[in-house]
């Protein structure tokens, strides 16, 4: 016959003990990491801090934008960033054992804070390393300064000061040459050439319905009636 082993109390209380006791440093060994992931290393500390006075921008993914808040708080309000708006880092703020975070100041002004992580996290979606505007910005200022040029040769002419005031409105008048008219209202997007009791003769024809009538280069009439407009 086989005898069977039966454990005692004792053993099975042990046994129930040491399971208990696994249990628990299986529960606690997750949160042990957890705590010690949202304490950061010095080292973790001043790699983050290498993005202090960095410039940054918005931008809006579905309508949704980076969650900032209005202290370095988690219960903190949270405060709403514009799309295109652009803000820096100007400090990674960190209260003793409190989670880090990244203190911004946006181009209007207001003052934001940002977890590092969520900021990683939405690096490249929902937060550029570039101005995403950069483009239509640049081609506005080229603009902007071919205009402040435009206007300052009309303002060096020798023409009366009627002359003056239309042409800065982009209106052209008879006897201007055509070099004139184009400084004026630019180049046409096509002419059509012919001849008559007067001499040459061109038609200019703008993108704005405007037609220019030039006689021996000199502008005869502005035809205004079919400009469309802007």
């Amino acid at each position: 016959m086989k005898t069977q082993f039966s454990p005692s109390a004792n053993d099975r209380g042990t046994s129930v003990s040491g399971t208990v006791r696994f249990l628990l440093l299986a529960l606690l060994v997750p949160a042990t990491i957890a705590l010690a992931a949202s304490q950061p290393t010095q080292t973790q500390l001043e790699a983050l801090a290498k993005r202090v006075g960095t410039m940054y921008w918005v931008a809006a993914v579905n309508n949704r934008t980076p969650a900032f808040h209005a202290a370095p708080a988690a219960n903190a309000p949270s405060l709403s960033a514009g799309d295109n708006e652009s803000f820096e880092i100007v400090e990674l703020t960190r209260q003793k054992d409190k989670e880090a975070y990244y203190k911004v100041k946006f181009e209007s002004g207001k003052v934001g804070y940002i977890r590092p992580e969520v900021f990683v996290e939405e690096l490249n979606l929902t937060i550029l390393t570039v101005d995403p505007l950069a483009g239509e910005k640049k081609k506005a200022a080229a603009a902007a300064e071919e205009e402040r040029k435009r206007v300052q040769w009309i303002r060096s002419q020798p023409w009366s000061a009627a002359v003056k005031e239309v042409a800065i409105k982009r209106i052209p008048v008879p006897g201007l040459t055509a070099a004139e008219v184009k400084v004026v209202l630019g180049n046409p997007a096509r002419i059509t050439k012919g001849s008559g009791l007067r001499g040459s003769e061109e038609l200019w024809h703008y993108a704005d319905g405007a037609v220019l009538t030039f006689h021996n280069r000199l502008l005869n009439r502005v035809d205004l009636s079919g400009r469309k407009e802007p």
